[in-house]
Order: structure tokens, then sequence, then C-alpha cells
């Protein structure tokens, strides 16, 4: 009879402070994305994220880990929904694991939230916030959870090679290679979003006006909070604290800066300018590119992925004016297209040196590789945007999930939170009461008399 394994502290303490880091990414996407946007819609687009954050957590302990997690009960699509209800039965110590379960409950737990909060994205400036939590709820329900077991779940057997758990069909039957979610989160993600891009329709005055990030000092720090964080989501999934965590943290850290370099070339080829914006915007493609490869290319592979990354995105972006879909804060373009992109390069830049040991087209290794990770991807791709398109437009026809046009025009921070993110009256009368008596008091007191406090439009202007 085999001895039961040790708890390793190490291993434990590395996937708790990875899924923290994972965590912290869904306040920085909020940041990303809230810089993004102008400014009568930066709460909005915040609470969205904040509001996924708050539900998913909740829905993952009561049912979605067990959906994910639990033993197969349909050909490799769905988990146990009862069997960890309430996650029941899994505080005590798991004698064939080296670290807790419920570790790797927290850690999967964040992959869950990041994932529906990506998606607020694309349809930025014109959601109702009651509508999109209803979202949350069914989307994670039906298509994430799901995917996750397809994707995260695989199954295990004893040392008498009897199996003891089955997993999902990408992860075991397929064998395609997701590392850390190209496909469960990133290509979900984006598919996700265009299907609600298309329901929820365009933008009032997309293409006609002027809807530049009103605050790019916040994008350039959530881009940096992603960065940050990404580490714990690429490398915390060794689950271990060991060679390949090492291996994909480097991989992880020069993908990027590759890909950002490769999105400001294209830009000031293209443009003749290269942005803080595309900066940032390059760092989250290259980020999006190495999730699923980073434990299966070298650091060079890497390089040449996340460069390639930055091109592919850079040019993506510009997709939804040619193809007319107001996708607002381009996640078809990064996490759609660069979800893509880093699944199927594993089937090319793959090398048998790293640690998941397989080689792509380039490095001898055939088209093997490469059909598995263009099946899983095209499988999740199709899967998200279909249910995702049924959902969204089950509830946009019903209770409705687009806010009027004058509350779009007057911003949706007012009509849906009744609060707004620079309140520049007060900020005014601040100033004339500190210097009261000078000129400057005097001129601040009677513009806020004579003109009354800036809009978010005017600002934004």
């Amino acid at each position: 009879m085999p001895l039961p394994l040790e708890l390793n502290s190490g291993d434990t303490a590395w996937i708790l402070t990875s899924a923290a880091l994972v965590l912290l990414m869904t306040p920085g996407l909020a940041l990303f994305y809230g810089g993004m946007v102008r400014a009568k819609s930066v709460l909005n687009m915040m609470m969205m994220s904040f509001g996924a954050l708050a539900l998913v957590s909740v829905l993952w302990v009561l049912y979605g880990y067990s959906m994910a997690f639990g033993d197969d009960v349909g050909s490799g699509l769905l988990g146990n929904p009862g069997e960890f209800i309430g996650l029941k039965g899994l505080m005590a110590d798991d004698p064939n694991a080296t670290y807790p379960t419920m570790a790797f409950v927290a850690f999967q737990a964040v992959f869950a939230i990041i994932t529906v909060a990506l998606i607020s994205g694309a349809i930025a400036d014109r959601a109702r916030f009651g509508t999109w939590m209803i979202f949350v709820a069914i989307w994670v329900t039906i298509v994430y959870f799901p995917i996750a077991h397809w994707v995260f779940d695989f199954t295990l057997t004893d040392d008498n090679d009897v199996v003891t758990h089955t997993g999902g069909w990408i992860a075991n039957n397929l064998a395609a290679i997701d590392f850390a979610g190209g496909t469960a989160v990133h290509i979900n993600a984006g598919a996700a979003g265009l299907a609600l891009a298309i329901v929820l329709g365009k933008r009032i005055g997309f293409r006609r006006d002027p809807m530049r990030p009103h605050n790019l000092t916040l994008v350039m720090l959530g881009a940096g909070l992603l960065w940050f964080g990404w580490f714990g989501f690429n490398a915390g999934s060794a689950l271990s604290a060991g060679n390949t965590a090492s291996v994909v943290w480097v991989n992880t850290m020069v993908a990027t800066g590759a890909a950002s370099l490769g999105w400001l070339l294209t830009e000031r080829i293209r443009d003749g300018h290269a942005t803080s914006l595309g900066a940032a915007s390059g760092v989250v493609a290259g980020l999006v590119a190495i999730t699923p490869s980073c434990s299966s290319v070298s650091p060079i592979g890497a390089i040449i992925l996340g460069a390639l990354a930055g091109v592919f995105c850079a040019l993506a972006v510009g997709l939804k004016y040619k193809l007319g879909y107001d996708d607002s804060l381009d996640v078809v373009g990064v996490h759609l297209v660069g979800g893509l992109w880093g699944t199927l390069a594993v089937g090319l830049l793959a090398t048998a040196d790293a640690p998941a040991g397989v080689d792509g087209l380039f490095y001898g290794g055939g088209v093997d590789q490469l059909w598995r990770q263009a099946v899983g991807a095209f499988a999740v791709l199709i899967t998200s945007f279909v249910l995702t398109y049924l959902i969204g437009l089950l509830l946009h026809k019903t209770i409705g999930f687009r806010v009027s046009s004058d509350d779009e025009l007057s911003g949706v921070d007012g009509s849906e939170h009744a609060e707004t993110a620079y309140d520049l009256g007060t900020l005014g009368a601040g100033l004339g009461g500190l210097v009261s008596g000078t000129s400057v008091g005097r001129h601040a007191a009677d513009s806020d008399k004579n003109n009354g406090a800036h809009s978010d439009e005017e600002v934004t202007a």
C-alpha cells in the first residue's frame, strides 16, 4: 500500500501567492478598462469587473468548482455539479496531494472571475449593470464552468493505473496543450465579447464621434498590474515552486516585452507614432498569447511568439471598422486573436526541451500537435460564441441589456450608479474655500456660480 504524500509548504505557499496575484489582476483590469473609456463611463466599467469578482466568488463555492472539477458525468463535457457542492468534503487534508485541495480551489476561482470580467470591455458605455450581473451568473454556469472542465480537469490514476477521477475531453482525449488558459480564458472571453457586441449593437456615434481613452495614466497602471499578476496566472499554473514555474516565468516576461515592442513598431510604421496606449495594449496581447504556450516553448520561441502577437493584435483591432461590430475596448482584437495565435503557436513553436515535452511543426514534430491545438481552440470559440449570443439575445429581448439612448448620451455612470468619477464642481468649490478672499478664490466661486460644474463630456473633449 503506497504511503500518503506529505504536504509541501513551498508549493502550497506558491499556489496561494499566485492566487492572490491573479485576484489582483481583476482590479488591474478595472483600471485598464476604466482608463480606456470616456469619463462618463469610468465607474460603470470598473463596476462590471468588481461585480463579476463578487458574484463569481460566491457561485464558484456553491457549485462552480464542482461543475469544473467534479468527476466527469458526460463524455468529458461536464463535472458532477453535486459532488463538491458548497465545497463539501474539501476542507480536510488530501493524502494523495502535496498541496491542500482548497489552495487549488482558490487558484481556479480567480481564473473564473477574470474571464468574465474580460468580456465587459466589449460592451463598454452602453450596458445595464443589473442585466450584466444576471448575464454573469448565467454565463459562468452554462459556458465557463463546463469549458473549464474541458480544458483544466485532468484524469487521475492511482499507482496501479486505475482511474480515480475522469476529467475533460480537451485536456485528456484531445491532448491539446493549454497551460494556463488560452482557450478557457482568452478565446472564451473574446468569442463571448464578440457575441455580446453584436447583440447590443454599436454605440451612438461609433465611427463618427471621437471615443478616445479619457485617462491613459489609469491604462498604463492597469497594464502594469496585469503584467505583475500574470506571473501568478502562468507560473502559478505549474502548481509547484520548481523548474516548470521558473521556465514559465521567464517565457511570460520575455514574450510580453517582445509583444509590446511589436505593437509599438507596428504603430510607428503605420501611424508615425508609438503611443502609450499601444505599449499597454501590446503588453496585454503578449500576456494573452504566451498563456497557453508558456510551458512548451523556449525563451527564443517566446520572443518570436510575443513579437508576432504584438503585430497581429495591433492589426486585428481595426477589424471592427471593416466588419462593422463595435467591440468597445478591443476584446476581440487582443484576447480572441491573441488567444488563437498563442494556442496554435504551440503546434508550431513547441520544443521537447521545454517542460511540456512536445515538438511542434518547426521542431520536427509534424502537424500532430497543431491539429489538436486547432480543434481545441475552435471548439471553445464556436461553443462560447453561440451560447453567449443566445444568452445575450434572451436577456436583451426580455429585461433589456442596453441602456436608453438618453442614458447612453448622458453617461451610464449617472444613470446606472448615480455617481460620477470626477466631481469637478466640488473641486472648484474646495479651491475657492482654501484661498478665500484671493483673486483665485473669487474666480473659482464666480466660475461655479456662472457656469456650473463641468460635465463629463466637456472633460472628455
